[in-house]
């Protein structure tokens, strides 16, 4: 029987920061089994994701979770005043990951799973031309415009103006008592609620990591074929917003497919719950496809976008 639990592990950022995570990992060599790396959502702890790591695990994957400085098995004893933004979440903590795994299981072909942020991430680590395949789910960097319509304006209020207002008066936000998530270091909030719809657009002299064009450049290092997954009743995750971002990986053969709750008899879905294992025989049966064999599977829920034209 496949193990259920990850072994804790700790990695090192480049920066010296221990970053906490978990590893799944099969006895002796597997040269051709590939080792998945799971980069989450903002301030979603890694431990949301053990049960499809567990999944993939027990379909012949290796698999590590870790957690973001400030986040989760990476909290320090306080946030307030604890630097990190979502810079250092993909070029220190995602790179630390890659290389961890790299280094733990060499010579194996490296995937991602990027989730909402993560799927932002990916284009900042500096060695993301290692991956050999991409899925993303709901992936998109917060540019409010491109939140659903009906959600829009309450959305705007609370990730745009409320959210930052707390985290300057606590020096972080302490989201977890609100009920919204974990607690996020002011960093990653103040990047948060200023993104503009070029993300480049949305740097300043705080973030002091050189000009934005070497930071577009890194993104074009990626040319792993990459599955953008969207739900269709996620307010993040658009078309419009996970085209956004997809744009910056222009190296990458890119798959966008989008899913609606009823086509799987589910009432909803939406950002988060893609990883919930009550989805284990409906949707993680296309992300393991694609992760094996880079192949959406005949008869799998969900369509293609752009929708293809109407024939004459």
């Amino acid at each position: 029987m496949a193990r259920q639990e990850g072994v804790p592990v700790r990695m090192r950022a480049a920066d010296g920061t221990v970053l906490g995570g978990f590893v799944w990992r099969h006895g002796g060599r597997g040269p051709s089994r590939p080792i998945v790396v799971v980069a989450p959502a903002t301030s979603v702890r890694c431990r949301y994701y053990a049960r499809f790591a567990a999944y993939l695990f027990a379909n012949d994957h290796d698999v590590v979770l870790f957690d973001y400085r400030g986040i989760g098995e990476s909290r320090p004893p306080r946030l307030r005043g604890f630097g990190a933004d979502w810079l250092d979440w993909g070029e220190q903590d995602l790179e630390a990951a890659l290389g961890y795994a790299a280094a733990t299981f060499p010579g194996q072909p490296m995937h991602l799973v990027g989730h909402s942020i993560g799927g932002f991430a990916i284009g900042l680590a500096p060695s993301n031309g290692k991956l050999a395949r991409v899925l993303t789910v709901g992936a998109q960097y917060a540019y409010w415009r491109d939140y659903a319509a009906p959600q829009r304006h309450h959305m705007y209020v609370k990730w745009h103006l409320l959210m930052p207002a707390i985290t300057r008066l606590f020096g972080y936000c302490p989201a977890r008592r609100l009920g919204w998530m974990e607690d996020t270091p002011a960093g990653v909030v103040r990047d948060w609620s200023r993104m503009k719809a070029r993300f480049e657009d949305s740097l300043g002299p705080h973030h002091r990591r050189g000009d934005a064009g070497a930071l577009l450049r890194r993104f074009a290092h990626v040319t792993a074929p990459i599955l953008a997954i969207g739900l269709e009743d996620d307010p993040y995750g658009t078309p419009e917003a996970l085209d956004r971002l997809l744009a910056y990986y222009q190296a990458s053969p890119r798959r966008h497919w989008r899913i609606a709750p009823a086509e799987i008899g589910a009432e909803a879905i939406g950002h988060f719950a893609f990883f919930h294992d009550r989805f284990r025989d409906s949707l993680w049966p296309v992300a393991l496809a694609w992760l094996r064999a880079g192949e959406i599977p005949a008869g799998a829920p969900g369509r293609a976008w752009p929708p293809a034209p109407p024939r004459a």
